[in-house]
């Protein structure tokens, strides 16, 4: 057990901050939703009728949704975008999808390879772009479950306001559902690209993110 911990403890790190933070918010989301129907002299509701509501529901897709966004383009773009310096870009010289050779597919596939790397044909290309598939999916899920979500959640509100429903499509291409998409998605992107330019600069000993204390700010590709 001890052994299987310290080769897991990072995703189990983050497991355990994942676990933890959802359900503070979840409670923090509750109080807040209470404190807000009280100003507005409307009904309180129990915990559990807030964790399966609508507003808790797109309050974790929209930061869901975000975040698999910034891993699908970090994913891509750094098939074919490079920066000089930063441990998280490819070496300069080595833009695009590279070699079956320098890939270890089909006929180059090395010891014990994942079964569809060494089988060829639409397989090993499936596989290629797993990682993006799957991320990508994610995605697409997350983004439709907030768009489903709020919809509901702003239908609810504007029911409690006696005010008419709106449908799917309204909602989805409104002022007010962009707003709040881009302002996630912006922050996404500012945190990934100072990320990846701090590093070319500024390290983090012993971390896989950061270059070796004493590598050249040049040096690219190169990790700790």
């Amino acid at each position: 057990m001890r052994s299987f911990v310290r080769n897991n403890s990072l995703g189990l790190f983050f497991g355990v901050l994942f676990v933890g933070t959802l359900a503070a918010q979840s409670v923090a989301g509750w109080q807040s939703f209470n404190d807000e129907h009280v100003g507005e002299q409307l009904g309180t509701i129990g915990y559990g009728a807030y964790v399966t509501s609508t507003d808790f529901a797109v309050a974790v897709a929209e930061n869901w949704q975000s975040e698999f966004l910034q891993f699908l383009l970090y994913v891509l773009a750094t098939v074919w975008f490079l920066q000089q310096g930063s441990p998280e870009s490819k070496e300069l010289d080595k833009p695009g999808l590279e070699t079956d050779e320098e890939q270890k597919v089909g006929a180059y596939a090395g010891p014990d390879p994942p079964r569809w790397a060494a089988l060829g044909g639409w397989r090993t290309r499936l596989y290629s772009h797993s990682l993006a598939l799957a991320v990508g999916v994610v995605f697409l899920l997350s983004w439709l479950a907030q768009s489903v979500a709020g919809w509901a959640s702003e239908n609810e509100h504007r029911l409690e306001q006696l005010r008419d429903p709106q449908g799917w499509g309204d909602y989805a291409s409104s002022a007010d559902f962009w707003e709040r998409t881009l302002q996630n998605w912006q922050s996404e992107f500012l945190a990934v690209g100072a990320f990846a330019v701090l590093a070319i600069f500024l390290r983090e000993r012993g971390s896989a993110e950061s270059k070796p204390v004493g590598e050249p700010h040049s040096s690219t590709g190169v990790e700790g």
